[in-house]
């Protein structure tokens, strides 16, 4: 699915060294038209933006030259944590899209010291496979990369219209792109969601698709109430230039959540919503997010997040109450709930959800906290 950059005028900077602690690949040299950039004041002019005046924690390790960014309108970026032979699927299928759309891809490794992701983007950045930016985001977290990678965008490309997101164990289908620009001319949202359908490891559990935690939330395109997911999105560039810096809360590092809580924003900013099901993704799922626990677990997170960010909207002890009201009224109707979904899929293990969702809350509600992204390897 984030400091120092360039220079001003996007010049390639040929004899600049690479980052300290950071070993390039064996033969890599950067090629007419890439350079390998360390500590370059970030280009002035492009983007205003509240809170654009900190220093930027990201430094840029590749970047295309200027003449090949320059007209860019849209801006995919990928955030990536020590998963490069996926990265790289992910990258080949974004190099794949059709329609005849001009686009760049930002990269952002949020592994500072391996970095093999990076790596392997510079290196296929390096052989043309793609254009666009690498950089390391060293702080780990989710929030600080979407947030380095977004700034990066604004930041990079004067005529930036929209960006859009892939996480590094998603492959795009190749018309993704088309269809996620096709919708934005139609229509006069500013927000855009893409469904994600998963692919499983063991595909004797193909059936767990069905469980709302793999499931998009919308399966039909047009209008949307909200979007709740940053794994598949395309965002206009005026939503992130009125939300301001940093974009995601960055208390929504380790927990997740941090997608939702600045879609609540948008929407309380009155920006709109558009689903766009054609605009497909496929996701990777490991054999262990198919196991009881990690499903218990991711279950049990959508409860806390839920009721944190609704916290975060109804603040005070009134808001207290009125969050811990709806979370007392989820577990009282999770069985009813719980029987028609459970009859509905014909699996025990997915009518439990409900019951789940209305436990985390209540579990966030006493200090219970769930950190899967403090290990993103093992989510």
């Amino acid at each position: 699915m984030r400091g120092p950059c360039a220079t001003g005028d996007f010049a390639p900077c040929r004899d600049a060294d690479p980052p300290r602690d950071f070993d390039m690949p064996k033969g890599f040299e950067a090629p007419d038209g890439q350079a390998i950039l360390t500590n370059r004041a970030a280009p002035q002019g492009l983007a205003m933006v509240e809170g654009f005046a900190s220093p930027e924690s990201f430094t840029v390790l590749a970047v295309s030259a200027e003449s090949a960014l320059h007209g860019i309108e849209s801006v995919v970026c990928v955030p990536t944590f020590r998963r490069p032979d996926l990265l790289e699927a992910t990258l080949r299928s974004l190099a794949a899209q059709q329609g005849g759309h001009d686009f760049a891809v930002v990269v952002v490794e949020n592994e500072g010291v391996e970095r093999t992701g990076a790596a392997r983007a510079a290196a296929l950045l390096e052989a043309g496979l793609f254009k666009g930016l690498v950089i390391v985001e060293p702080r780990q977290g989710n929030c600080k990369a979407y947030n380095a990678a977004w700034r990066c965008a604004l930041t990079r490309f004067p005529a930036l219209k929209q960006v859009l997101g892939i996480d590094d164990d998603e492959t795009a289908g190749p018309h993704w792109l088309d269809a996620f620009l096709r919708a934005a001319s139609t229509s006069q949202a500013e927000l855009f969601g893409g469904s994600v359908t998963p692919e499983f490891e063991d595909a004797s559990r193909g059936w767990l698709s069905a469980h709302p935690v793999f499931r998009s939330h919308y399966q039909a395109s047009g209008p949307v109430p909200m979007l709740y997911s940053s794994a598949n999105y395309m965002i206009r560039r005026e939503v992130l230039e009125h939300l301001g810096f940093p974009f995601f809360n960055e208390d929504f590092d380790f927990t997740g959540g941090g997608d939702t809580d600045f879609f609540t924003r948008a929407k309380a900013a009155g920006f709109r919503f558009w689903w766009v099901q054609e605009a497909a993704q496929r996701e990777t799922m490991p054999a262990r997010r198919s196991e009881f626990g990690w499903i218990t677990a991711r279950a049990l997170r959508n409860g806390a997040l839920s009721a944190a960010i609704e916290r975060r909207s109804h603040p005070g002890l009134a808001g207290r109450l009125r969050v811990l009201g709806k979370s007392l009224l989820l577990l009282a109707a999770c069985a009813p709930r719980g029987l028609s979904l459970g009859l509905k899929t014909r699996s025990l293990l997915i009518g439990l959800y409900h019951a789940q969702v209305a436990i985390g809350r209540l579990l966030w509600e006493i200090g219970v906290r769930h950190e899967p992204y403090r290990t993103p390897e093992k989510n």
